[in-house]
């Protein structure tokens, strides 16, 4: 394995891509630089040259993954816009994507990306849904419950080899405004 030269920054990415290939295959913790290193065809040497450790490269594949889906879906705002946004997002990064919702929240080293990920999710759809859902417990419910059938919808979809991506969006809403139907007095 000769690996070609590279720019660096191209070469970064290539490791990342592999890095989330082989963690979202084994998980964090039975993959080695090894594996990354044989998904990427390049030697562990350069994957060290570009990560000090396998903590700092699952680290840096997590703010990959969150990076891309801010930028895809954005932040600060949940509307009928950002669940065709979510599902491309996760079709253009399924992996990242498995791995922020399901993988980073069984890691201990990891689990805070996780919860800072629903927190602000509650936050957001909180404020978004306090025109439609009075104030209290309901309110509160929905915004928890709101993200989680979202993104738990998304990678049912991706488990169920993306069927009818036409239509997949549409069924997701529905689902998300069946909570907050359930959440109206």
């Amino acid at each position: 394995m000769t690996p070609r030269r590279m720019p660096r920054a191209q070469r970064r990415e290539q490791i990342l891509d592999a890095a989330t290939r082989a963690f979202a295959r084994a998980g964090y913790a039975t993959t080695g630089l090894d594996d990354v290193a044989e998904e990427a065809a390049i030697t562990k040497v350069i994957v060290y040259r570009h990560f000090e450790s396998k903590n700092a490269l699952y680290r840096a594949v997590l703010d990959r993954a969150c990076a891309r889906l801010d930028e895809a879906v954005g932040s600060d705002h949940f509307d009928d816009t950002s669940i065709p946004a979510l599902l491309r997002a996760a079709a253009a990064d399924p992996d990242g994507f498995r791995l922020l919702f399901r993988h980073a929240a069984t890691e201990p080293e990891f689990r805070e990306v996780a919860e800072a990920l629903a927190a602000s999710s509650t936050e957001v759809a909180h404020r978004n849904l306090a025109n439609r859902i009075a104030a209290g417990p309901w309110a509160d419910w929905a915004a928890r419950l709101v993200p989680v059938v979202a993104t738990e919808a998304v990678i049912a979809w991706l488990d169920a080899g993306r069927p009818d991506p036409e239509q997949a969006a549409d069924r997701i809403r529905r689902a998300v405004h069946g909570v907050i139907d359930a959440a109206k007095p």
